[in-house]
């Protein structure tokens, strides 16, 4: 069974800076593509950052220069740096990870959330 948990949520002031990590675990041979999304009271729920298998990185316009994601491929981990943080960027933010479980087989998965909260 493959598991995403996410750490490192918060209430932070405007300005200030928060990491997320999510780390993979259970029994599968490879992580393809590490993605945040996250989800805000009454909105869908949008992509933030992306960093797939060969490290190419993407970033949503509202998150550039401000956020960073990175990957650790030998400890299964993905974080997110996110820097002067803004009210807008309140939400529920999920780790989502498409993983190989077997040679023929492979899923995408989800972390729980972890909130965060910027306000003064």
């Amino acid at each position: 069974q493959v598991q995403l948990v996410e750490s490192g949520g918060g209430l932070v002031q405007p300005g200030g800076s928060l990491r997320l990590s999510c780390v993979a675990s259970g029994s599968f041979s490879d992580i393809y593509g590490m993605y945040w999304y996250r989800q805000a009271p009454d909105k869908q729920r949008e992509l933030v950052a992306s960093v797939n298998s060969a490290g190419n990185k993407y970033y949503a316009d509202d998150v550039k220069g401000r956020f960073t994601i990175a990957r650790d491929r030998a400890k299964n981990t993905v974080t997110l740096q996110l820097n002067n943080l803004k009210p807008e960027d309140t939400a529920v933010y999920y780790c989502h990870a498409g993983i190989r479980t077997s040679p023929i087989a492979s899923a995408f998965y989800w972390g729980q959330g972890t909130q965060v909260t910027v306000s003064s």
